[in-house]
């Protein structure tokens, strides 16, 4: 290909700036640095961003606005990062138009949608600190106390859990990257136990309920295992792991010449809130000889409960353990670590590089997190946790959780007694899942579309209540079907809230059901005046 001719190659005049030129000085961006000179500043600055928290927080009239995509993304049309607006102030104002006015509030208590919950006020003061100095995580040198205090809750952790003297662990962003270092960690040990070759890692299998976390899947994936690595075991009525049905997947392993590598035992599925049954789990893993991996993202706050410890019984016999502070312990987004009983398990995430960790100082156990850890760079996360235990204390954690436990039980009560309402399983922990049931199912007139008509109303059931902005809801499949979801995390949520939620959802079904007429099974979409409708009727119930 022949260059370009010189003529069309821009010139220096094509390269000149034409925005208009500012009077002054241009300013120092160093200025906006923090340092011991600079607190000043720093001071009017978190002055003023907790100024526009907290107006947005008073503003806030329910969960959510409902806006939708396209209508917020008009007010990012014509934004020009090349262009800054010359103070804290105007982007602070900005940032009210572009995110918080529009912020899906999780304290707020009818927000009952997602795994997220409200966070403790020592918590943010933790996030303040650990931006502010701006800790590296992953070497002695660049974090000191910072390494201890996280070493020290891995122990903690490693304590309430019940593993020995030999357990260790570090912190993660989250239940996904945990769960992906533990089945790493499980295929590399099996891989030196068994001196398999990189193709012999093909025939690796990890079991895990059907209900399990979808990141199972995906660690499985970036590990390079076969497609269908993971082998999904049936659940029971409970949506607990059948245990039968996981012995027979791993007979069937062995006489297909497969080698399960990791059974990954959930406490607290993501849908249901249901815990498999640890004890027997892990029995079959140690008479087969295969690592139990503990998914406690959503369940390891109950290490904290005074009322429902029990249902963790059986997961001191793991291998490893994934727990989610920045779920049942109400900490921020992000704080997660993985726990493993055997230490010198860790090393397979160890490598060394001269300028960080060098191999030829091994020997003098500096505190390195980043030989434990997936990541290089690393946020001091573990100073939230710190400050929550020092402060409201576990016991403090754990009172919190029964009262969402307790509050979850009563609903799934309330549910049973609704004939328009219909609940899958009652809750160990606190997420519900159920369906709106239409008046043709409650009254025996239902036709042959009668799946399809629920899947459209229970789907409209959750767009109306987002869009009224008065609660957020979830919403998943069992059976194929639509479902709705509430997941409970906020110890501020009433039975009164609950009454309202549950009001909405019904109001609003019935006005879609309404709308729905005799249409015909194939053409069971709601129409936008039913839709509407729905919504209206859906805000209006908590006015």
């Amino acid at each position: 290909m022949s260059p370009l001719p010189h003529a069309s190659l821009p010139t220096a005049s094509t390269l000149v700036d034409d925005r208009p030129d500012t009077t002054g000085p241009a300013p120092d961006p160093a200025a906006e640095l923090f340092s011991d000179r600079s607190l000043p500043g720093w001071d009017a600055a978190l002055r003023d961003a907790a100024a526009h928290v907290r107006t947005a927080a008073r503003r806030a009239d329910g969960p959510f606005t409902g806006i939708t995509p396209d209508r917020l993304r008009r007010s990012f049309a014509g934004l020009d990062l090349d262009r800054p607006l010359g103070g804290l102030d105007d982007a602070l104002d900005e940032l009210d138009d572009l995110y918080l006015r529009d912020a899906v509030w999780f304290h707020d208590p009818s927000y009952v949608a997602h795994l997220n919950c409200p966070i403790l006020i020592p918590a943010i003061a933790g996030e303040l600190i650990l931006s502010s100095v701006n800790t590296s995580m992953d070497t002695w040198d660049q974090s000191a106390g910072a390494t201890l205090i996280e070493r020290s809750l891995i122990d903690w952790t490693a304590g309430r859990i019940g593993l020995g003297r030999d357990a260790d662990g570090v912190f993660t962003s989250g239940g996904s990257q945990s769960n992906l270092q533990a089945l790493l960690l499980a295929r590399d040990e099996a891989a030196a136990v068994h001196g398999l070759s990189m193709a012999d890692r093909q025939r690796m299998r990890i079991l895990v309920s059907e209900v399990g976390h979808f990141s199972v899947e995906k660690s499985a994936r970036i590990l390079g295992l076969a497609p269908d690595a993971v082998i999904r075991v049936p659940a029971d009525d409970a949506m607990r792991m059948r245990v039968d049905a996981l012995e027979r997947e791993l007979a069937r392993c062995h006489a297909a010449g497969l080698l399960p590598i990791a059974v990954v035992a959930t406490a607290g599925t993501t849908d249901f809130g249901s815990v498999d049954p640890l004890p027997a789990i892990g029995d079959v893993c140690r008479r087969e000889g295969i690592l139990m991996h503990v998914d406690a993202a959503y369940g390891g706050g109950l290490l904290t409960s005074l009322a429902h410890r029990h249902l963790l019984d059986g997961i001191e016999h793991a291998d490893s353990v994934t727990v989610d502070y920045h779920k049942t312990f109400f900490q921020p987004v992000s704080s997660s670590a993985l726990i493993v009983r055997d230490g010198r398990t860790l090393r397979h995430a160890t490598l060394h590089a001269d300028y960080l960790n060098p191999a030829d100082r091994a020997h003098e156990e500096i505190p390195n997190q980043v030989d434990k850890s997936l990541q290089t760079t690393r946020r001091f996360d573990a100073l939230k946790l710190w400050l929550t235990l020092r402060t409201v204390g576990a016991d403090g954690v754990g009172r919190m959780l029964d009262d969402v436990i307790a509050l979850a039980d009563r609903t799934w009560l309330a549910m049973r007694r609704d004939p328009a309402l219909e609940v899958v399983v009652r809750p160990e922990i606190s997420a519900l899942v159920f369906r709106y049931v239409p008046a043709g199912e409650r009254h025996g007139s239902a036709g042959p579309g009668a799946g399809i008509r629920s899947d459209a109303v229970n789907r409209g059931i959750r767009q109306a209540i987002q869009d009224s902005g008065r609660a957020m809801v979830a919403a998943t499949r069992v059976g194929g079907r639509a479902h709705l979801k509430l997941t409970l995390l906020n110890p501020a949520t009433t039975d009164a809230h609950i009454r309202e939620i549950l009001g909405m959802i019904v109001t609003a079904g019935d006005a879609l059901d309404a709308g729905l007429g005799d249409a015909a099974p194939a053409h069971a979409t709601a129409s936008a005046s039913a839709h509407a409708a729905a919504t209206a009727t859906a805000a209006e119930v908590t006015r």
